[in-house]
């Protein structure tokens, strides 16, 4: 991959992290202040431990950005607190899944719902994130999802991919939703350099319903994880080079999966960046 573009996405990222006990202080430590740092939200837990360290972290000086699930909201009442809440931590942006938790909490079941009641609210929020799928959701046909970025373009600002391990399928779904005419800024999923015992144990923690789901949808990273030289972040990079660099591609940047494991991330984003010389 050529050092130029592999250090400008390098230098474009956001660290994903799991709103656990120690969470807080690994950001400290590990991350850089000019860094974004999302904060997913568990079905399990709800979204208080993702409310309460976003804004902690915001307090911190970080750009914090929180996952609001849909499916993890009450109603309307419920998600008008929430936005109080992140606008008094200063927060900005936010990221807004569908989510996995079964049954939803209340209203929304899905994050077009979430989406149009944050439009009729003013758009509080500069910036609007919404997922894209490069392989195929367990439950939802690849057509129905491209359409939910269309569906949601008129109220998101940004696009982040679900983790996708092949070059080609994620290069080939790039294209795809750009001839669908949806231009939305994309940062691309990738997993940072995880080790699958560590792997195993943060989805073990998680709660034993939630991780059952995530391990049976999710089967085949760990295949890759446990494989001798069978995933690299760098390796993904390389052969997905000419995908993510092409302007047509509007690729803002990397979204990298940490899995709590953030002072490994960030070492080897470091380590890469110094190899290239950025």
């Amino acid at each position: 991959m050529g050092a130029e573009g592999l250090r400008t996405l390098l230098g474009s990222v956001r660290h994903e992290v799991l709103p656990a006990g120690a969470t807080e202080d690994k950001v400290l430590a590990h991350v850089p202040r000019d860094i974004v740092v999302t904060v997913t939200a568990s079905p399990v837990k709800g979204l208080e431990p993702t409310l309460a360290l976003t804004t902690r972290l915001a307090a911190h000086g970080y750009r914090v950005v929180p996952h609001v699930p849909a499916r993890l909201l009450r109603d309307d009442a419920h998600l008008k607190e929430v936005v109080d809440r992140l606008l008094e931590a200063g927060v900005d942006d936010v990221f807004v899944p569908a989510g996995d938790a079964d049954p939803s909490a209340g209203a929304y079941d899905g994050a077009l719902p979430v989406l149009r009641r944050l439009s009729e609210l003013g758009r509080p929020f500069a910036h609007v994130g919404v997922t894209g799928c490069p392989e195929s959701h367990p439950l939802i046909h690849d057509d129905v999802t491209v359409q939910a970025m269309w569906d949601k373009r008129e109220h998101a600002t940004y696009v982040v991919s679900n983790l996708c391990f092949d070059p080609r399928t994620l290069g080939e779904w790039i294209a795809r939703i750009r001839r669908r005419d949806i231009t939305l800024p994309l940062h691309v999923g990738v997993a940072g350099p995880v080790q699958r015992a560590k792997l195993l144990s943060m989805a073990t923690k998680i709660g034993v319903g939630e991780s059952t789901r995530f391990l049976t949808r999710h089967a085949s990273w760990f295949l890759r994880f446990a494989a001798p030289g069978g995933y690299s972040p760098e390796k993904l990079l390389t052969r997905t080079e000419g995908a993510l660099t092409t302007p047509s591609a509007g690729v803002a940047g990397l979204h990298l999966f940490t899995f709590n494991q953030i002072a490994e991330t960030e070492l080897w984003r470091r380590s890469l960046l110094d190899r290239l010389g950025g």
